[in-house]
């Protein structure tokens, strides 16, 4: 390849124009190529280069001399007889190697920023660890932790998923993708309901149990349009989109709001709540609902009020009215010691006092339960003594009424003198 090569200069600028590959790159990756064959030759120099001149794909190779700071003092055209033979192997190998380079690096720039964004795929493979997805140019992983534990992925049937991660690696971009993410369910909706694409409605917030219930917080930035209805849809065929490629997943819509009340309320849906107390300090809010309205704002399996506390960001604990009222009756103005029962070194449980101070055994702690239990009782008799006091004059009030009777008896008296004459007459 010393003299002119115009078919090879055709053929690196069709296979480049193919690949999307520029000719310079090509030409770079074959004169390095070229430089290590060079150098396996016995005579070779020991430093070198190789030129290609890109108008008639002449090869030439200079053998060089350096100094100490690595500067050419010395250059001479070293090209060997044979070396047309050794170019034209070494170009095909080269050239077959970088065109897989640049094309895992194209396929790499192409998903690399798409974080966060869904991708259709077909079912190639399924097993216990993983699924993998064809994506056209490249094939994406769905491992089993971003899986729906219910879900069975068929060979060939086509998946939406949300990609988590792309990695770059020798064998090209590896994508991982999810079916699990809350940001699907953002991404399908953004799909199907055109307000979210053009920013009139928000989601603010996305709480999922993948394959069983989403709650999802819309928020309007025009007046003029109901963030829940947009995204409900007509009959509910914009959600029901949403829950078909979900696979039957429950998905709510509730509206968001910058009052926590409200939007805890809304996050509870379809309970209604009858009040909202919270407590900054915790971040808890206790929410007191109706006693027949209990089951429903717990959910199955707390499931409703799980979700509810993830959309929101606040601990949830939930109670209803008997509840309360039996709390504030039973426990109003009680104090509690504060503790644990832990076991001692002789496998006997006793009460650590938090404040510290000696542990107190199970007997002894009865022991002062009972004598808790007798001094509260003393109270009560004290109490009693009032009571009896207060009778006192109930039974004074009752001797005039005494007192006044014993007239009447004296005036029964004379009745009985007068009926002895009666007797006698008789007699």
């Amino acid at each position: 390849m010393s003299k002119p090569n115009f078919e090879f200069l055709d053929a690196l600028g069709q296979i480049a124009r193919d690949k999307g590959i520029a000719v310079e790159t090509l030409l770079d990756a074959l004169a390095n190529a070229l430089v290590a064959a060079y150098k396996r030759r016995p005579d070779a120099a020991e430093e070198a280069v190789v030129t290609i001149d890109p108008e008639s794909g002449e090869i030439r190779v200079y053998g060089q001399e350096l100094d100490e700071d690595s500067n050419v003092i010395r250059e001479w055209d070293d090209t060997p007889k044979d070396f047309g033979r050794i170019a034209a192997q070494t170009a095909k190998q080269v050239i077959l190697q970088r065109i897989r380079e640049v094309e895992r690096d194209l396929k790499y720039v192409e998903y690399a920023g798409r974080e966060g964004d869904i991708v259709t795929g077909i079912v190639q493979q399924t097993d216990n660890r993983y699924t993998l997805l064809d994506l056209g140019k490249v094939e994406a992983l769905l491992p089993q932790a971003e899986q729906v534990s219910y879900e069975r992925y068929e060979h060939g049937a086509r998946l939406k998923a949300y990609i988590v991660e792309v990695r770059k690696t020798t064998k090209g971009p590896q994508i991982v993708v999810s079916r699990s993410h809350p940001g699907l369910i953002k991404r399908l909706f953004e799909l199907e309901v055109p307000e979210i694409s053009s920013g009139a409605v928000e989601i603010k917030a996305a709480a999922r149990e993948p394959g069983h219930r989403t709650k999802i917080a819309v928020w309007s930035n025009d007046p003029n349009v109901d963030p829940v209805g947009a995204c409900v849809g007509a009959r509910g065929s914009r959600v029901r989109m949403v829950t078909n490629e979900l696979r039957g997943e429950r998905v709510d819509v509730v509206p968001f709001s910058d009052d926590p009340v409200e939007l805890i309320q809304s996050a509870l849906a379809p309970a209604r709540v009858r009040e909202v107390r919270l407590n900054d300090d915790t971040g808890t809010a206790t929410v007191i609902v109706s006693d027949y309205q209990l089951s429903l704002a717990i959910g199955k399996e707390g499931q409703n009020a799980r979700l509810a506390a993830r959309l929101t960001g606040w601990r949830i604990d939930i109670k209803s009215e008997t509840q309360l009222a039996e709390e504030e009756a039973g426990y109003g103005g009680e104090e509690w010691a504060e503790g644990e029962w832990v076991q001692n070194e002789a496998g006997e449980m006793v009460w650590q006092p938090a404040e510290g101070g000696d542990a107190v055994s199970a007997s002894q702690w009865s022991e002062g339960a009972g004598a808790t239990e007798g001094a509260d009782e003393a109270p009560a008799t004290a109490d009693e003594a009032p009571a009896t006091a207060d009778a006192a004059p109930a039974t004074a009030d009752a001797a005039p009424a005494t007192a006044d009777a014993a007239p009447a008896t004296a005036d029964a008296a004379p009745a009985s003198a007068d009926e002895a004459p009666a007797g006698e007459g008789a007699a």
